[in-house]
């Protein structure tokens, strides 16, 4: 694979300690991912069922309608890239990137790694770690293991982010002051496309005694 540079395209940023649930969403907030791959809806990071593993979340491609979902793909030239900043300068220490190749129909996954470019630049850092064929709309997940305890998946799943759109509609023009309990979720019935990473705490180092701040980036070749 050609090592191109990748140029910053859209991200989320958040913070958790190491042993914490991570939540953030942001879908087609922005014009300019809009119904693009490079559009990420959710990033979540959590303890995994294996207490001594994180569980890194990126999903993109929000508000895939049924019918949409099984036509719907990743983009050989967009990279994910999860950032994880380990002694708070806001730079990441480490990276683990992912990026679909079309040829295996393969999600392919790197580090984690220091990399040797911080900020909106990058390039695919050292070798490859794990991959993992994409699981097809409706199927059984399809799940890459390394020899080192890395798992991955990638693969259509169900927007697991709950929202009541319209009651948030009506807090901002004045016309409620809370929402209602039980609220109506504006995301149900539409599918993400997931990238799912369980890296071992040993492989983050200062991570598994530390907070970290953990951001996602979806990068475009250039």
């Amino acid at each position: 694979m050609k090592r191109n540079k990748l140029l910053l395209t859209g991200f989320i940023v958040v913070a958790i300690a190491s042993a914490g649930i991570l939540v953030a969403a942001d879908h087609i907030d922005a014009p300019a991912v809009t119904n693009q791959p490079t559009d990420i809806t959710d990033l979540y990071v959590f303890r995994g069922q294996d207490p001594n593993n994180l569980v890194f979340v990126a999903n993109t491609q929000g508000l895939l309608s049924p019918g949409m979902t099984a036509a719907a793909k990743f983009d050989a030239n967009t990279l994910i890239e999860f950032n994880i900043d380990v002694n708070n300068d806001n730079r990441e220490d480490l990276v683990i990137q992912a990026i679909y190749d079309a040829g295996s129909n393969r999600m392919k996954v790197y580090g984690p790694i220091a990399p040797s470019e911080v900020g909106t630049r990058s390039k695919i850092e050292g070798n490859l770690t794990v991959e993992a064929g994409i699981t097809p709309y409706g199927s059984a997940p399809v799940i890459g293991t390394s020899s080192n305890g890395i798992r991955a998946f990638a693969g259509p799943r169900d927007d697991p982010f709950f929202f009541d759109l319209t009651a948030y509609q009506r807090i901002i023009a004045g016309q409620a002051t809370s929402f209602p309990n039980p609220g109506v979720d504006a995301f149900k019935g539409t599918n993400v496309l997931s990238i799912v990473i369980e890296v071992p705490k040993s492989l983050l180092g200062t991570v598994t005694s530390n907070n970290a701040n953990v951001w996602v980036e979806s990068k475009k070749k250039i």
